[in-house]
């Protein structure tokens, strides 16, 4: 596939560039600092990854770097991973709203990179997990109001080619194992009650969606050694 990926070089983006660029698929990676290619990474992965300097502000760099010189576009799907910070509700939501019309125009599948807020708690489904102060400090309630905004704006996007993926509660740069659980809308958790998974298996799971779509627009994932949640 031909794989764009905004936000490429952040914490989420950046995985996601190189799973997929790893896995022979031709990815542009799109941010406002491109990254130098490591020499750690591989040749192939390399020879995958075009880098281009757009800014996600920019409504108009945006479309001309999708929709480059074909009139269907550069790419088959685009991955929005973008946050700020400190967050920007306004600007993620204005920034998915424009990414979503133009996609829908050039014909491009889109992934959301969303957050943990938008699910439901387990075995409280109708205690939204932003609401959940076991998962959600006081300090991170704004970053999870920002991820249900985002969510609205897909969900307001009906005609769209679109699905949104909310990470656990906790996402950190770790191992990548390759394994991971799939839900829904509501929060994955462990035995011992945490929420988590790797950056590098949320690239693995968002890689896999792209390959093989589900037919759900709101989905999740989780650490592999979970059990099922109630």
């Amino acid at each position: 596939m031909r794989i764009a990926v905004l936000g490429a070089t952040g914490m989420v983006g950046s995985r996601v560039t190189a799973e997929a660029g790893a896995r022979g698929h031709q990815v542009l990676a799109l941010s406002r600092k491109p990254a130098r290619t490591s020499e750690r990474e591989s040749a192939r992965q390399s020879a995958n990854v075009t880098a281009t300097a757009v800014d996600a502000g920019d409504a108009h760099a945006v479309r001309e770097a999708l929709a480059g010189s074909s009139s269907k576009g550069v790419a088959d799907v685009l991955v929005l991973a973008v946050r700020t910070d400190p967050v920007d509700e306004e600007f993620l939501v204005g920034t998915t709203r424009m990414v979503l019309d133009i996609a829908a125009e050039l014909g491009i599948r889109v992934l959301v990179v969303g957050g943990a807020g938008a699910l439901r708690s387990p075995g409280h489904r109708e205690l939204p997990v932003a609401d959940n102060d076991a998962y959600v400090p006081a300090a991170y309630k704004a970053v999870a109001a920002a991820g249900i905004a985002q969510l609205r704006i897909c969900e307001a996007h009906a005609t769209g080619d679109w699905v949104y993926l909310s990470p656990p509660a906790l996402l950190e740069p770790g191992e990548r194992t390759g394994r991971y659980r799939r839900g829904t809308d509501t929060l994955l958790t462990c035995a011992d009650g945490r929420s988590w998974i790797s950056a590098e298996d949320l690239a693995v799971a968002v890689v896999d969606e792209l390959e093989t779509p589900g037919r759900e627009r709101h989905i999740t994932v989780g650490h592999h050694d979970a059990p099922p949640s109630s």
